[in-house]
């Protein structure tokens, strides 16, 4: 499966196609048929949205939730030795197992062994969460011990959770789950992070060198160039300062992708230009005000860069039929 091309479909989930009075039945058919482990809350009306995944090695469950009991330990789908760890991107929640409650705030994850017994984790306001269920063999040792152990918190200020909750967002709404191939590396990436979230030496300070760590850290820069493209001046420096790793290592992020930081920000911000060119909404403003409006400084810069990247002008991708077959991805590849 690794090494197939194949793209992996998420099963997807929302109450908001679910008739207010069907939403409990629903709810209750897919936890009986092993698919979502969801129980309505008693008088609530249940409020869900979710993507949930299935790759190498791994079950990934994201979305928003209100007025659920999330189980777990039982699911005959799921690994069989597995460890749970679930982050809760906003809101709070309630784990317990055998009598132990944890209260999981903003930011704050809880790890659980299911080889101690069932465990649930109530959601009655809103809330969005991330959980993941992997084989306990791919988290090392050192970080949870040996046997079953009981909840456990990690906070939200923990380095390592918040690389690794970056790294899962950006990965479940880019296209690093667009094959098995690179879904099994992000699998690899999620198994390295929880470890070192859970472990007390490396949890506030994850070592650099470590490929989950440099991997997270190019998924958040990634991310952030995306949103300051239209900044004339977004340098190298500015992005490692927000992000306190050094220039230099910024760079060495991009060259395990044998790219460079200009080559990522000059395509983006084409892509951008390129999108805009081909809005109706946009037929009558002028290639400048475009290529300004995209990061870029200098015109001729821009319309050379352009055509050598699309293979034609600007102009002429302003032709184009907007709803073309490459309307939504930012042009030909």
């Amino acid at each position: 499966m690794a090494g197939s091309a194949e793209t992996l479909l998420p099963l997807r989930f929302s109450t908001r196609e679910v008739p207010v009075p069907s939403r409990r039945n629903a709810l209750n058919e897919l936890r009986a048929q092993g698919l979502l482990p969801l129980e309505p809350l008693p008088d609530c009306s249940p409020r869900v949205d979710l993507l949930k995944w299935r790759l190498p090695g791994a079950w990934i469950l994201t979305g928003t939730f209100a007025g659920v009991r999330q189980g777990g330990g039982s699911d005959p789908s799921g690994p069989v030795d597995e460890l749970f760890f679930g982050i809760n991107v906003s809101g709070s929640s309630l784990a317990a197992q055998h009598g132990d409650e944890i209260s999981i705030g903003d930011g704050d994850a809880v790890a659980i062994d299911p080889a101690a017994g069932a465990f649930t984790i109530l959601r009655a306001a809103p809330a969005r969460m991330i959980g993941v269920r992997i084989p306990a063999s791919r988290v090392q040792a050192g970080a949870v011990g040996s046997g079953a152990i009981p909840p456990r918190l990690v906070p939200a200020g923990t380095a390592a959770l918040q690389l690794l909750t970056s790294y899962l967002q950006g990965a479940l709404t880019g296209s690093a789950l667009s094959s098995a191939a690179l879904a099994d590396a992000v699998a690899s990436h999620v198994a390295e992070l929880i470890t070192l979230s859970l472990d007390p030496i490396y949890a506030a300070t994850p070592p650099a060198s470590i490929r989950s760590v440099r991997a997270a850290r190019l998924t958040a820069v990634k991310a952030d160039i995306e949103m300051h493209l239209t900044d004339g001046s977004l340098t190298v420096a500015a992005v490692a300062t927000r992000h306190r790793i050094s220039a230099r290592y910024l760079h060495k992020l991009f060259e395990d992708e044998e790219m460079t930081y200009s080559q990522f920000l000059l395509d983006r911000r084409l892509a951008l230009a390129y999108r805009i060119l081909r809005q109706p909404r946009s037929a009558t403003r002028t290639i400048s005000s475009i290529a300004s409006d995209s990061g870029f400084g200098d015109l001729s810069y821009f319309n050379r860069t352009f055509r050598r990247r699309y293979g034609i002008t600007p102009s002429g991708a302003r032709q184009e039929n907007p709803l073309g077959p490459d309307a939504s991805t930012g042009g030909p590849e």
